[in-house]
C-alpha cells in the first residue's frame, strides 16, 4: 500500500480529473490515460521528485495527451502520456521498426508504443546536444516522458500557425528554422519526418521557433530518411509560401546535406 502522502496527493488529483469530465466520451478517453498501469508510473515519478503536482490537459490527441504539471526540480514541466489503447500502433510500427536503435523489439501494440516514448527521449536529447532548441527532455517512464514546459503559468506557446508574424519575423523564424533542420541532420544525424507549422512553436517573448513531437524523428541512415527530408522541407516551404516568402525546396535540402558533409 503507498503512503508517501505526495502520491496521494496525485491520486486525489487524478480522481478530480475524472470528477470534472462529465461527458461520456471524454471520460472515457481519460480512463484510457490514466489505466492502473500509468498511474504506477507516475507514482513510482512522483515519488523519485520528478513531478510534485499534476495539473490538467493542455493539448490531446490520438497517439498522447499533455499534462502541466510542477516540480520543485525543474519548475513547470509537460507530462506526456502516451496511449497504448488507441495510437495509432500501425503508423508507430513504420518509424521504429526500421531504426537500428530498435532493434529486437516485439512488435507487439504495447511494446512499440513503449519504444515509441524512449525513441522521442532519446530524439530530443539528441537534438538538444546539437544545438536546436526543443523541449528539454528530463526523464522517461514506460509510457510517460517528462520535459520542459514550452510556456509559462500553465499557458503554452502558440503554435507556428496561429502566430501573426512581420515580413522581418517571418523571415527570421524561417532562416532559423533552416539552421535547426541542418544542426538535426548534421549533428543529431535526424531527420523530423513530419515537420510543419503545427509541430513547431514559438517562443513569442523572443520570437524563437521550438520544435516539438519527435517521436517520430529517424536516423540518417534510415532507409526513408531522404523522403522524409523532402516531405519536410516541402511543408516548411509551402507554409511560408503563404506568407509571400518563396522557398527553393531543392536549395534548402542542398544546404542541409552539405553541412552535413562539411561536419564529417
Amino acid at each position: 500500500m503507498i503512503s508517501d502522502k505526495k502520491l496521494s496527493r496525485m491520486d486525489e488529483r487524478v480522481d478530480e480529473l475524472r470528477m470534472r469530465i462529465k461527458d461520456s466520451s471524454q471520460r472515457a478517453v481519460l480512463n484510457d490515460v490514466f489505466d492502473d498501469a500509468t498511474l504506477m508510473a507516475l507514482y513510482e515519478l512522483s515519488k523519485n521528485g520528478h513531478i510534485d503536482a499534476l495539473g490538467g490537459s493542455f493539448k490531446t490527441g490520438k497517439e498522447a495527451n499533455l499534462f502541466h504539471a510542477i516540480s520543485k526540480r525543474d519548475g513547470e514541466i509537460a507530462v506526456k502520456i502516451y496511449l497504448i489503447s488507441t495510437a495509432n500502433f500501425n503508423a508507430m510500427k513504420e518509424y521504429i521498426l526500421g531504426d537500428p536503435r530498435f532493434t529486437g523489439i516485439k512488435h507487439s501494440r504495447k511494446d512499440i508504443i513503449l519504444a515509441w516514448t524512449r525513441k522521442e527521449f532519446k530524439n530530443l536529447k539528441r537534438a538538444e546536444d546539437a544545438g536546436v532548441r526543443v523541449p528539454k527532455p528530463y526523464v522517461t517512464k514506460r509510457n510517460i516522458l517528462l520535459m520542459e514546459f514550452v510556456g509559462k503559468d500553465g499557458v503554452p506557446m502558440p503554435q507556428l500557425k496561429d502566430v501573426k508574424l512581420t515580413r522581418e519575423e517571418a523571415l527570421h523564424i524561417l532562416n532559423r528554422i533552416i539552421e535547426y533542420m541542418c544542426l538535426l541532420y548534421s549533428k543529431a544525424r535526424l531527420v523530423h519526418a513530419d515537420l510543419s507549422e503545427y509541430n513547431i512553436l514559438v517562443d513569442v517573448d523572443t520570437m524563437e521557433p521550438v520544435i516539438i513531437d519527435m517521436g517520430q524523428s529517424i536516423m540518417t541512415d534510415h532507409f526513408n530518411a531522404d523522403t522524409y527530408l523532402q516531405r519536410d522541407v516541402a511543408n516548411i516551404a509551402r507554409f511560408f509560401g503563404k506568407l509571400n516568402i518563396p522557398v527553393n525546396s531543392d536549395e534548402v535540402i542542398s544546404i542541409i546535406k552539405r553541412k552535413k558533409e562539411e561536419g564529417k
